[in-house]
């Protein structure tokens, strides 16, 4: 045998493999995803390298840095949203509250109006006429936005107000997005929107076309109206145009709160154009009202992952209730823990996820956790009526949260993700209502559950996946 083939390969191979380890376990990435990344990479001598350095955890500290240069920018170049004008009441709220303030550095703020919009009507309602009485500027950011009925009736909206002198600026995510083309956007560009892409794909830059999304849900009108919660500029959201629609909701608010949302979007949209908003009034000085609500703004430039670590203060802090709705229910290992663990206190744990999920692999996934969740006395809803969108949790009394981040891994460390807490009992009987509405048109999950082989093949196979869903 050639000397070469028998000696110096092999060598050269450990020798690569030992450099790789070395880069990899540096990164200081979770245990399971570091075995992983090395496993995977044994196998591909120089093209791992190639592929680590591109779409592995590293791409993840570029974006940090350049968020955080975003961020110095904004801070030296805006002046703050507010302050906290009303604080959450109960040792609950108030614990909930310093978390986040310390992760996020987002501080509780109060609205004067807070609404909870059920499914799509209400909501492109709400948000269409707001659009139309927009006096100053219009701020959108979403995830998804399609060419459908909803996005020409957004997009004549827009540029009917961009052609009266409104400054409208809108933040697409690059994928969510990529069913709109140059033909949607030039009429709304040329009547002076400003219309940007975040993280669009670039040779350079392929990791953001399948991770780093922005995930939110975001509209500022003047800086006194804001909107957030789960859902998209889609037909497929709205009930008026498809029986099968989404079945979600989301938030109209009023009040200081909004200069929170405000603050959001300015740095999502200093990062996605690096243009900074010199507008005047962008923060304006508004009456307080009686609902404490604070901002959880999370993403992959948040090592801390804040809705994770506010989730999981939340579950272990439960006394009475605990309520989580969401379509994607892909627990990390303490997420798991903590549900488990607060049934096995007596608390009242529920969870509600859609019968069929947008996904086949997420509703298998999903259900590779029930039995766990069952034996440890957790009660288990599948939403039948249509998929169910909605990102909710609920605790005891004093605590609720909406949003966009679903309930598994990529939404707690891989999206930019915003949700919102609300301390007050108006906007945690609102929640309440139209939660116990939905476990009316649910069916419960009881023990014993027992698929068949493929069934079971089918969910273990799904669930040995749930890092990458």
């Amino acid at each position: 045998m050639d000397p070469l083939v028998h000696y110096w390969l092999p060598l050269g191979w450990a020798l690569y493999l030992l450099a790789l380890s070395v880069w990899i376990v540096l990164q200081k990435r979770p245990p399971v995803s570091t075995l992983a990344w090395i496993l995977a990479l044994a196998a591909l001598p120089v093209l791992g390298f190639l592929v680590y350095h591109w779409l592995g955890p590293v791409r993840i500290r570029r974006q940090q840095i350049k968020r955080r240069r975003s961020r110095v920018r904004l801070e030296h170049g805006s002046h703050e949203p507010g302050e906290a004008l009303v604080g959450p009441q109960g040792a609950l709220a108030e614990r909930q509250a310093r978390l986040v303030e310390r992760l996020t550095g987002s501080a509780p703020l109060s609205a004067s109006r807070v609404e909870l919009l059920c499914d799509g009507e209400a909501t492109f309602e709400a948000l269409l006429r707001a659009v139309r009485g927009a006096r100053e500027h219009i701020h959108l950011e979403y995830y998804i936005v399609e060419p459908d009925r909803i996005g020409h009736a957004l997009r004549e909206a827009l540029i009917e107000r961009a052609r009266a002198g409104v400054a409208v600026r809108f933040l697409i995510d690059s994928v969510g997005g990529s069913g709109i083309g140059r033909r949607f956007l030039k009429p709304l560009r040329e009547a002076g929107a400003e219309v940007v892409f975040f993280h669009p794909f670039r040779l350079a830059t392929l990791k953001p076309l399948l991770n780093l999304r922005t995930h939110r849900k975001i509209a500022v009108i003047d800086g006194r109206i804001g909107f957030t919660g789960g859902i998209n500029i889609s037909d497929t959201q709205d009930e008026r145009v498809r029986a099968d629609a989404y079945r979600d909701l989301h938030l109209r608010l009023e009040g200081p709160a909004v200069n929170g949302l405000q603050q959001v979007f300015v740095e999502d949209w200093l990062y996605a154009s690096r243009r900074p908003l010199r507008q005047h009034g962008l923060f304006p000085l508004l009456p307080p009202g009686q609902v404490a609500v604070q901002w959880l703004a999370s993403g992959p430039d948040t090592p801390d992952e804040p809705i994770h670590r506010a989730m999981l203060q939340a579950i272990g802090d439960a006394e009475r209730r605990l309520w989580l709705v969401t379509p994607y229910f892909v627990p990390t290992e303490p997420a798991l823990y903590a549900l488990t663990g607060a049934a096995g206190r007596g608390v009242d744990v529920r969870l509600l996820v859609p019968e069929q999920a947008d996904t086949r692999l997420v509703t298998h996934a999903s259900r590779s956790y029930f039995e766990d969740l069952l034996r440890a006395g957790v009660r288990v809803f599948e939403y039948t009526p249509r998929m169910l969108h909605t990102k909710a949790l609920l605790v005891d009394d004093g605590l609720c949260t909406l949003g966009s981040a679903n309930f598994d891994a990529r939404s707690f460390r891989l999206n930019f993700e915003l949700c919102v807490n609300m301390y007050g009992s108006e906007a945690i009987t609102a929640l309440e209502r139209v939660v116990v509405e939905d476990f009316a048109h649910s069916r419960e999950v009881l023990l014993p559950r027992r698929p068949g082989p493929l069934g079971r093949l089918a969910e273990a196979a799904a669930r040995l996946l749930s890092p990458l869903l």
